[in-house]
């Protein structure tokens, strides 16, 4: 495996493969994200990935396990604690959040929202937990009517602004976003601002894909600072740069429209002379089918990135290696919208790769430390390739 010169790294955001030991900590016990959702559809048709090894990961209902898989497989732990999206790329990136962002199940503080308001000159609605599509209906009339910002969270670290974008330009809810980052990350810690622009009339109001995400920067080097400094290309798709603030990031494609989109621009990427990480999310399978808890949604959705992945590899160098993983759980057959403590699937494809099993690892982080040994030549025991 020396002559790995490049890795594409992609990320099935939330398509977890069962509760972690320390589940019940999280109230998630029984959640399995990519099983449930065979199970409730009547089965997954997933046949690139199952040549993969997918099946040989748990039992998932349509993917059969077989005997000699094009790849390597297994699961891994997340050693953070957490079950959000920020610390679950970090650890895949080789950063292992020590102390987890709070959340706010009732709400921002009143001097947050206050301050956040002074500075912004627009009062806020809401600030409560609330599911993004719910918000917008619930406060969308007032908002409009009034001129006011919807504050909402969830159960992960993060403060939302939903704002109509006839009547608040992009421009000024992405500098409400700016100036909610300073303010939180002084009195209210959270992981990412997001803003979440919606579109629509009264009673049928709908998120615009102008979603932005104000993350704060990593606390320490992760795997991508130490790519960009050994002159190697991070190319970032979907709301990879976002997640990293930007740090480490060589070049970014921007945010997807939807998940082929991002399937496509990393196929684009595949295709150009780079050296160095491809790093992609596809965010429609937590945004759009988890968190709405839409098993058939989320189902389809796996089945077309699916069918591009043989386009995915015939495009691929020998010197690439393709790495599927995802980042927490968010079991659409589960109770509440939010996401789950599970376990994520390992695949991993190259040409001259020597398929198998690489078992349960103990953290998101040996996806980083097998890229550290393949493209930086650093020996590190938790590689899962040797």
């Amino acid at each position: 495996m020396d002559s790995i010169k490049r890795v594409i790294l992609i990320v099935l955001d939330s398509a977890g493969v069962g509760e972690l030991p320390d589940a019940k900590s999280f109230g998630d016990v029984g959640s399995n994200t990519f099983a449930h959702i065979g199970e409730i559809t009547g089965g997954l048709n997933l046949p690139n990935m199952q040549k993969l090894g997918l099946g040989n990961i748990i039992d998932i209902k349509g993917v059969s396990k077989i005997e000699n898989p094009l790849g390597l497989y297994g699961k891994a732990k997340e050693l953070a604690k957490g079950k959000d999206t920020t610390t679950g790329h970090w650890e895949i990136a080789g950063l292992v959040t020590k102390h987890p962002f709070p959340t706010y199940p009732n709400g921002f503080p009143k001097n947050t929202i206050e301050e956040f308001e002074k500075k912004t000159g627009r009062k806020v609605l809401c600030n409560l937990p609330y599911s993004g599509t719910e918000v917008i209906n619930a406060y969308g009339d007032e908002a409009i009517e009034n001129g006011k910002f919807i504050v909402y969270t969830s159960a992960d670290p993060v403060f939302q602004i939903a704002a109509h974008e006839k009547y608040i330009s992009l421009d000024e809810l992405y500098k409400a976003c700016e100036i909610a980052l300073e303010i939180c990350s002084k009195e209210s810690p959270v992981a990412r601002v997001i803003a979440r622009p919606f579109l629509g009339e009264k009673g049928n109001y709908t998120r615009t894909a102008n979603r932005h995400d104000f993350s704060v920067l990593p606390p320490n080097k992760t795997l991508l600072d130490e790519l960009k400094e050994n002159n190697l290309d991070v190319v970032g798709i979907g709301k990879i740069s976002d997640i990293f603030a930007g740090q480490g990031i060589t070049e970014n494609k921007g945010s997807n429209k939807d998940n082929l989109d991002g399937i496509l621009k990393t196929i684009t990427a595949i295709k150009e002379n780079t050296e160095g990480l491809i790093f992609t999310n596809l965010v429609d399978f937590d945004a759009k089918y988890g968190h709405r808890r839409n098993a058939s949604g989320y189902k389809e959705a796996l089945e077309e990135f699916d069918n591009y992945l043989p386009e995915i590899i015939s495009n691929m160098r020998d010197s690439d290696l393709l790495i599927i993983t995802a980042d927490h759980g968010c079991d659409p057959t589960f109770k509440g919208t939010d996401h789950t403590r599970e376990y994520i699937p390992i695949l991993a494809y190259s040409k001259d790769i020597k398929s198998g099993n690489i078992g349960i690892r103990e953290s998101f982080s040996d996806i980083a430390a097998t890229i550290k040994k393949l493209l930086l030549g650093n020996e590190n025991e938790n590689s899962f390739i040797k």
